[in-house]
């Protein structure tokens, strides 16, 4: 077919949002890269084409300006308008059923560890519905006070706009150092606080920084499930290790694992069961830690939030071999959207973990850690966790006193003395799976607790049937009328 005839059959919408030019340009540009149009071809005149299309030279010219500019054509005053003859020759396109299909080109083993490594976790979402685990009570930060703070550094631009550095902005370090040595005991300085893009982030880089491909790492089972994810990209060894009343089996792992380069442990209030770690075991872990020169990492995500007592201890203020990575998150006692978390990392680990930092993002978004700092030094941190401590402590007699009422030799319920969650236990015969999906047909959101249960594990990691319920986002009344939603549920 003739290009004059090839470019006159060009379908332009004269109703379109899309301009006329920009719709003949890529026309147009589609035309040369299929080969219907070849390399060194003469192209019609403006005015001729304008002609043949039923539109303006201008038109014609501008479609033409913006495809010499792209490469795709070329010309000179008074030679014409060329199809560059520096672009590769293309085959005219086949009829559709001759075309082949689509070149796949399989990921690097490092991508499909990557692609599939957070395929089990189970993100919120949805709108909020009780009992929804692991979520702050949104209704009770203040965002007016945030956004005042915001607008005031918009309005007087006293924060660096430019690249910052990657550890994270300096008085935000210096106020969470102060906070964390006055709150969980943690033996810090500033420079020792790299900030992250939430607890995620943190273990993703502490495990490619710290772990060869082999090397065991132990995770409690059942578990956080989103801690595997880093950890597996790494190409570790994963040792499950089960949980009791008194938390992670340190002997048990020991045992099993004794040449493991890596201990990931919830000393302050494990997920899901609720245990806190006693004294003993954490100087044990301590004491293997030490001996076979292996890291911590203590994930301390909710510690601010006990009900019967102050805040216990962290495990790195026992630590005095520097083998203990502290690592904490904004998510649960501001709001999860802020994405900022922070690693409290041993002297020798701080400008490596820096430095790995700047490799995946830079640095993390300034403004909101500049807002934070404001909001700690304003005293705003302070009274929310004092507000919201007794808020959630509210809610979670509410959540004791309706299941105790209603659902008395049906659930069971574990520690509750921290945290955001339940765990209870199923004590009617039920199936885990079927009681979820009762409960979620009548509208109630939960986990069931071999969800935490790590793939790897075997039987020693057992754990009954049982679910884990959140009670922080919700307000006693809607707590009541919740627990009367599942006891319909799973007594009918």
């Amino acid at each position: 077919m003739h290009v004059h005839d090839i470019l006159a059959a060009i379908p332009l919408e004269r109703d379109a949002a899309t301009p006329l030019f920009r719709q003949l340009y890529l026309r147009m540009k589609e035309a040369i890269l299929s080969g219907a149009v070849q390399p060194t071809v003469r192209l019609p005149a403006t005015r001729e084409l304008g002609r043949l299309l039923g539109v303006s030279r201008q038109t014609v010219l501008a479609a033409y300006e913006q495809l010499m500019a792209e490469g795709y054509l070329e010309g000179a005053v008074g030679k014409g308008t060329f199809v560059s003859a520096s672009l590769p020759a293309a085959a005219r396109r086949s009829a559709p059923r001759d075309v082949a299909p689509p070149l796949v080109r399989p990921l690097s083993a490092r991508g499909e560890a990557m692609a599939s490594a957070m395929a089990r976790v189970r993100h919120h979402d949805g709108p909020l519905r009780t009992f929804r685990m692991s979520m702050p009570g949104l209704d009770l930060f203040p965002f007016e006070v945030w956004r005042k703070l915001e607008a005031r550094h918009w309005r007087r631009r006293e924060v660096p706009l430019g690249y910052g550095g990657a550890a994270g902005h300096p008085p935000l370090r210096e106020l969470l150092c102060a906070y964390l040595k006055a709150s969980r005991g943690v033996r810090c300085m500033p420079e020792q606080i790299v900030i992250t893009n939430g607890s995620q982030q943190a273990l993703y880089l502490l495990a490619q920084l710290l772990l060869a491909p082999g090397e065991g790492v132990w995770l409690e089972s059942p578990g956080y499930q989103g801690a595997l994810a880093p950890f597996a990209v790494a190409g570790a060894k994963i040792c499950p290790v089960p949980v009791d009343a008194e938390g992670m089996d340190v002997a048990y792992a020991a045992a099993r694992y004794p040449d493991a380069r890596m201990a990931f442990a919830t000393p302050s209030h494990q997920l899901p069961l609720g245990a806190t770690m006693s004294l003993a075991r954490r100087l044990e872990l301590l004491r293997w830690a030490e001996a076979k020169r292996a890291w911590i990492i203590e994930d301390d995500y909710d510690s601010e939030y006990r009900y019967t007592g102050p805040p216990l201890a962290s495990l790195q203020g026992l630590d005095r071999a520097n083998c203990v990575i502290y690592v904490g998150t904004l998510s649960k006692v501001l709001f999860p959207g802020l994405r900022l978390g922070y690693v409290v990392a041993p002297p020798a680990l701080v400008e490596p973990l820096a430095r790995a930092k700047a490799v995946v993002d830079r640095h993390s978004p300034i403004v909101p850690q500049a807002v934070l700092a404001d909001f700690i030094q304003e005293g705003h941190f302070a009274r929310h966790i004092r507000r919201t401590r007794d808020a959630y402590g509210e809610r979670r007699i509410a959540m004791l006193e309706a299941l105790d009422s209603r659902m008395r030799g049906i659930l069971a319920c574990g520690p509750s003395d921290a945290g955001l969650d339940l765990c209870v236990g199923i004590m009617n015969g039920l199936g885990e799976e079927e009681a979820a999906a009762r409960a979620s047909a009548a509208g109630v959101d939960l986990r069931s607790l071999s969800y935490y249960v790590n793939p790897a594990a075997g039987p020693d990691c057992a754990v009954p049937p049982g679910m884990l319920l959140g009670f922080s986002a919700f307000t006693p009344a809607q707590i009541r009328a919740g627990v009367r939603r599942l006891e319909q549920a799973l007594v009918t």
